[in-house]
């Protein structure tokens, strides 16, 4: 059976102007479902969205934050099955700038929902979600799909000349100090650290605190924010890699004063940095121990991929 990614992977042009194509996708998707009862709940809302009423872009805004927040607290599977339900039903009406902003949005966050150690699924999503972003003609959706894209990848450690890409791009769209171009710094910033360039790496988060002085999220609870607690949980890993233990273990202090209580899956990353740090030191068998035991504290509905991928990093990095 093929993947639901393999389906979707179809390029935005095809869909955009070949009316066949666009039904060819949305039949196939629901053929392909992870399980049959995913299939019908998919077919039977792209259905009732082509039959009734279609959501408007407020309505899909709307949704928009919602997913936001949810990505925060509920795990990737719950998380997948009801975006391709909503994909299916958005692909049918791409028809403004303002659904091509929220399309882009939605498939960076259901690229964060596919395993792999090289990232090469979440990367077609990625890449898709940028080509949707440029339909946009908004710069600021631009730069934001390519930073969330390059954070992503380069937390992960997957895909890392992929990930240097898109951070490059963002920060080549625009030079304002936003949240797009702080994901881009920051992502950049780990890709350094694992390819061994320390200076580098250094010098991109210098740049990425000075602009999360001035673009720093008072949302607390939404993937498409960065807070303090969340841009320290950056730092804590970035420095993890780079061996800077001083700077690590003030930066898990502070995420973890403002860590909302609601998202115990942020607080498992922490734990698991301190874990990284150990087996960096030379405690591997300590350190895998201490990170394993973290993540097997938190409910197994509550993982989310790129936890997986930092035990991965742990075990064998």
């Amino acid at each position: 059976m093929r993947h639901l990614a393999t389906v979707l992977e179809v390029p935005i042009s095809a869909l955009e102007s070949d009316p066949v194509k666009r039904r060819t996708f949305l039949t196939d998707i629901a053929a392909v479902a992870i399980a049959p009862i995913a299939a019908s709940d998919i077919i039977e809302q792209g259905f009732a969205a082509a039959l009734g009423r279609r959501p408007g872009v407020e309505q899909w805004q709307h949704k928009l934050v919602g997913y936001g927040s949810d990505y925060m607290s509920l795990g990737a599977a719950e998380i997948q099955r009801r975006l391709a339900g909503d994909l299916v039903i958005l692909q049918q009406q791409l028809e403004t700038p303002g659904l091509w902003d929220v399309a882009a949005k939605l498939m960076t966050l259901y690229g964060k929902t596919f395993p792999g150690a090289d990232g090469s699924k979440a990367v077609n999503w990625y890449m898709m979600a940028s080509q949707a972003a440029d339909r946009s003609g908004d710069d600021a959706v631009r730069v934001w799909v390519r930073g969330r894209a390059a954070i992503a990848l380069g937390y992960e450690g997957a895909s890392l000349s992929v990930a240097e890409s898109f951070a490059n791009q963002a920060l080549a769209i625009s030079e304002k100090p936003t949240l797009g171009r702080l994901n881009a710094l920051v992502g950049k910033a780990h890709v350094g650290a694992l390819r061994g360039d320390g200076r580098g790496a250094r010098a991109l988060l210098e740049e990425s605190r000075r602009v999360f002085d001035i673009a720093g999220s008072d949302e607390q609870e939404s993937d498409y924010a960065v807070p303090l607690w969340r841009m320290n949980v950056f730092v804590s890993l970035l420095a993890a890699r780079l061996g800077e233990e001083r700077i690590a273990l003030a930066a898990q202090d502070e995420a973890e004063k403002a860590l909302p209580p609601s998202l115990p899956r942020f607080a498992t990353h922490l734990e698991m940095h301190r874990g990284l740090m150990m087996a960096r030191s030379g405690d591997r068998v300590g350190g895998v121990g201490y990170a394993r035991a973290a993540l097997d504290a938190l409910p197994p509905e509550k993982h989310s991929l790129t936890l997986r991928m930092l035990m991965t990093e742990i075990e064998h990095g």
